[in-house]
C-alpha cells in the first residue's frame, strides 16, 4: 500500500500513508490513538472509501470494492471492535458466509466439523459449538473471531489489538497461532499498543503519525523510545515512576463481606480504603468482570453484603452513581458507551442534571462540563460535538473514563480501563488515577496485565474460580506469584482484606 488518501469531509484521516507485508512475516503496525492505523486497515479490507492509493497484492494491482471482494481475495481482519453477531451459534458465527448446504438446507454436520477445526487451530475446542455468542465473554469472542479468520484460508490476517480483551493464558494460545500462521507463509499485520508484546510477535514495524508512515524498518534496529518519539514526533518520557504506598489504617470506603451471585463470584471478601488503588489480577472467566457488575448493580447479588461507608449501598445503578460509584466497563462497544451520541453527550450522562434547568439540558453547559475530563485525558477529536463512534478505540476508552471525572466520583469500579490505549496515553491515565487517589478517591481496578497491576496498585488480590483470595501489598507480589497464584487448581480456603 502506496501514498494512501482517505478523507471524511476536509478531515484528512490518511494522507500520504505505506504499508509493506511479505509472505510469512508479522509485521507491526504502530502509532498513537487517532493516528490512522484502524482506518488504513479498514481501507484495505474494503470498509473504507480510497480516494487515493496504490495497493498491489501478490505483484498484481488491487483494488479493494468492498469487503467480500477482499475477503475472496484472501485478506481477513479481526476488529478491535468485535464484529461477529451475538445471537448466533458459536459454530454459525465462525462459518457465516461459507455455510455448505444440501437441497438448500445447511449441512450442520461439516459446518460443525469447519468449526470445529478452526477452534482447535487456536486451541480452544472447548468452547461450545452451541453456545450464543453473546453469551460469552469478551475474551471468547475474540477467540471465536480468531477462528473465524483463520476458517476464511485467509493468505493476509490483521489483528487489531487482538489481546486487548485477553487474559496471559490466552494470549499465550494466541502466540502460538501466530508462530503457525507464520510456518504457513500467511502474513499478520499486527496492531497493538504493548511494545513487549509486538516485540515477542513481529519482525518488522511501520508508524503511522498523523495519517502518515514516519518510520518503516526492521524492529531489531530500533528502541522502543526512538519508537515511540516516531508516534509522537518529540521526545516523550514513557515511564511512570509509582507513587508512594497509601498508608495504613486508612478509612474503609466500600466494605465487601462474603459477596456471591449466579453464577460468578462465588465468594468475595475485600475492604477499599480510601486513598488507594486495589487491583484485581486472575484468568479471564475468573469471575473479576462479574464481581465488578455487582458492585455497581448491574448483577444481583445472592448472598454477602456490601457498604458504602459503613451504610448499605444504594439498591440501584442510578444510586449508586449519585453516591459517587462510577464504572468503566471492559467492553465500552456493548455496554461502555453510547457510540451513536456526541462525546459531550456520553462524558455527561450520568451527571446531566448538572446541565440542565427545569427539564432542559443547556448545550453551553453540556460542552463546559466535558471539556475539562477530556482535556485532561487528552481526548483527540475535532470537537465535542463529534460522534463517540467515529472516535479510535483508545480515545473511546478515555470518553468512558472522562464520564467518571465528570461526575465526581469518589469510588471507581475500572474494568481494564487501559484496554486500546497507547502508551503515552496509559502514562497520562497512570498519572490520573494516581492524582485521583492523593485526592481520596478510592480506585478498584481489574486488569489482565501483570506489570500493570504491580506498577500501578497498592494492594493486588488475585481472583480464581469465583473465589477472591488474599488481598497483599503489591511490594510482596511479582509476575510469578501473581500468575502462579491464577493458575492454581483450587482457590484459597479463606479470603482476607
Amino acid at each position: 500500500m502506496q501514498d494512501v488518501l482517505v478523507a471524511f469531509g476536509d478531515a484528512r484521516v490518511l494522507d500520504g500513508a505505506s504499508l509493506e507485508v511479505g509472505p510469512g512475516e508479522v509485521h507491526a503496525l504502530l502509532g498513537e490513538n487517532g493516528a490512522g492505523k484502524s482506518t488504513l486497515l479498514r481501507a484495505l479490507t474494503g470498509l473504507v472509501p480510497l480516494q487515493r492509493a496504490q495497493i498491489e497484492l501478490d505483484g498484481q494491482p488491487f483494488s479493494p470494492s468492498g469487503s467480500l471482494h477482499s475477503q475472496r481475495a484472501g485478506i481477513a481482519m479481526i476488529h478491535q471492535e468485535l464484529s461477529i453477531v451475538g445471537h448466533l451459534e458459536v459454530a454459525d458465527a465462525i462459518v457465516l458466509g461459507r455455510h455448505r448446504s444440501r437441497f438448500f438446507l445447511v449441512d450442520r454436520r461439516a459446518r460443525d466439523a469447519a468449526a470445529r477445526a478452526a477452534l482447535e487451530l487456536v486451541h480452544r475446542a472447548d468452547i461450545s459449538l452451541r453456545a450464543r455468542v453473546g453469551a460469552l465473554s469478551p475474551a471468547q469472542r475474540q477467540i471465536v473471531e480468531i477462528a473465524r479468520a483463520l476458517q476464511q484460508d485467509a493468505r493476509i490476517v490483521v489483528m487489531d489489538e487482538p489481546t486487548s480483551s485477553l487474559g496471559s493464558d490466552d494470549a499465550e494460545r494466541l502466540f502460538v497461532v501466530l508462530a503457525h500462521l507464520r510456518e504457513r507463509g500467511i502474513a499478520v499485520v499486527y496492531v497493538s499498543h504493548a511494545l513487549a508484546e509486538v516485540r515477542r510477535v513481529a519482525t518488522t514495524a511501520t508508524v503511522l503519525r498523523d495519517g502518515r508512515t514516519v518510520f518503516a524498518g526492521v524492529l531489531a534496529r530500533v528502541s522502543d523510545q526512538e519508537l515511540v518519539r516516531h508516534m509522537a514526533g518529540r521526545e516523550l518520557d514513557a515511564t511512570f515512576v509509582r507513587r508512594a504506598a497509601v498508608r495504613t489504617p486508612a478509612a474503609v470506603v466500600l466494605d465487601v463481606c462474603d459477596l456471591a451471585a449466579a453464577p460468578l463470584p462465588r465468594s468475595a471478601t475485600l475492604a477499599l480504603r480510601q486513598g488507594e488503588i486495589l487491583g484485581i489480577g486472575g484468568l479471564c472467566g475468573a469471575g473479576r468482570t462479574e464481581l465488578l457488575e455487582v458492585l455497581f448493580g448491574l448483577r444481583a447479588r445472592t448472598a454477602g453484603t456490601i457498604e458504602l461507608r459503613t451504610r448499605p449501598i444504594g439498591s440501584t445503578i442510578a444510586a449508586r452513581w449519585n453516591e459517587g460509584v462510577g464504572m468503566v466497563a471492559e467492553d465500552r462497544k456493548r455496554s461502555g458507551l453510547s457510540l451513536s451520541q456526541s462525546i459531550a453527550s456520553n462524558v455527561v450522562l450520568p451527571s446531566l442534571w448538572r446541565t440542565s434547568r427545569r427539564g432542559f439540558v443547556s448545550a453551553r453547559r453540556l460542552a463546559a462540563t466535558a471539556r475539562g475530563p477530556c482535556e485532561i485525558l487528552q481526548v483527540k477529536c475535532r470537537s465535542l460535538d463529534q460522534r463517540s463512534g467515529e472516535l479510535s478505540g483508545g480515545n473511546q476508552q478515555k470518553v468512558a473514563f472522562a464520564r467518571l471525572l465528570a461526575a465526581g466520583c469518589r469510588v471507581l469500579l475500572l474494568d481494564e480501563p487501559t484496554r486500546g490505549i497507547d502508551v503515552q496515553s496509559r502514562v497520562h491515565l497512570y498519572r490520573a488515577l494516581h492524582e485521583l487517589a492523593a485526592g481520596g478517591a478510592a480506585i478498584l481496578i481489574v486488569s489482565s496485565q501483570l506489570p500493570e497491576l504491580l506498577q500501578l496498585c497498592d494492594r493486588i488480590a488475585v481472583m480464581r474460580d469465583g473465589c477472591l483470595g488474599e488481598v497483599r501489598a503489591a511490594s510482596e507480589w511479582t509476575q510469578e506469584s501473581l500468575l502462579a497464584e491464577a493458575l492454581q487448581s483450587s482457590p484459597t480456603s479463606e479470603t482476607v482484606a
